[in-house]
Formats: C-alpha cells, sequence, structure tokens
C-alpha cells in the first residue's frame, strides 16, 4: 500500500517536497537529499506526517 507524505529539511523547517512510499518496503521514516532554495545546497529531507 502507497502512502503520500510529505519531506522536511530539519536545518530549515522547510516542507517542500511531495512523495510516496511503499509502508511494507520502507516501515523507517523515509530520507532524501533534495535541493533547499533557502541554503542553496543539497541537503537532507526527513519524512513528516
Amino acid at each position: 500500500m502507497r502512502i503520500n507524505i510529505i519531506l522536511a529539511a530539519p536545518k530549515t523547517g522547510e516542507r517542500l517536497y511531495l512523495t510516496q512510499k511503499n509502508r511494507r518496503n520502507t516501515p523507517d521514516k523515509l530520507v532524501l537529499k533534495k535541493y533547499s532554495p533557502k541554503l542553496r545546497q543539497v541537503t537532507e529531507f526527513i519524512e513528516v506526517k
């Protein structure tokens, strides 16, 4: 079952990216490297609900 998740940057608090994940395959919080416009660099974005 795929669910929609929001990715947030812990450094800046930005919530920019919306993606999907399969809860069975990845039960842990998803961490992806994405571009942050505030910092103007690629940073880690963590799953929030």
